[in-house]
């Protein structure tokens, strides 16, 4: 999970929390290496433990957090400052919650590709050249998006089904008590 400066908690934390309950290793990185990283709306910090790297196998990208559509954008440019340039070739899996698909746009990674973020948000993608699905997962090969802030637990369901299997998926959908909801689209 790489955080940024202003990232929204809850796309982080769910799909890290469900990951991590499923088997597979998660981590709390910046583009930067190891420090507290502030979340948007002065609500926590995060200690990030590590530098990222972008080869890692699976890179998970969270939304920001702000009141004013404005300071959204400018919380996400400033994300899309620093890990664009470090995703720019990498070879993971990227997934992204909310937001975190608007910040790969506004980095120039996504043109052309599928992709979700929070309903709010899907005009501003689709001008950036992507091609905006509303659905709650897109999974679009290398790139698989989740659609708004509460969708972080369904993402981290979807991609551990898609990389341990549906019945590993089905055990933390069951220790969290949560069933899946909504549509997860798939690239022909």
């Amino acid at each position: 999970m790489v955080l940024f400066d202003g990232f929204d908690p809850l796309d982080a934390i769910s799909p890290y929390e469900t990951l991590a309950a499923g088997g597979i290793p998660t981590e709390l990185v910046t583009v930067e290496g190891a420090r507290t990283v502030p979340a948007g709306l002065n609500l926590l910090s995060l200690e990030a433990t590590a530098r990222l790297d972008p080869d890692v196998g699976l890179v998970i990208v969270p939304g920001a957090a702000a009141l004013q559509d404005d300071e959204v954008f400018a919380l996400l440019s400033a994300g899309a400052a620093t890990i664009g340039p470090a995703l720019r070739n990498t070879n993971s899996l990227i997934a992204t919650v909310c937001g975190g698909s608007l910040l790969l746009a506004i980095a120039g990674l996504i043109k052309g590709r599928n992709a979700t973020t929070n309903h709010l948000g899907l005009h501003a993608l689709e001008s950036m050249g992507v091609n905006a699905i509303r659905a709650r997962i897109v999974d679009d090969g290398d790139l698989v998006t989740a659609a708004g802030v509460t969708s972080g637990v369904d993402l981290g369901l979807h991609l551990l089904e898609r990389e341990l299997g549906a019945q590993k998926a089905l055990e933390v959908e069951e220790l969290f008590a949560h069933e899946r909801r909504g549509t997860a689209w798939r690239a022909a």
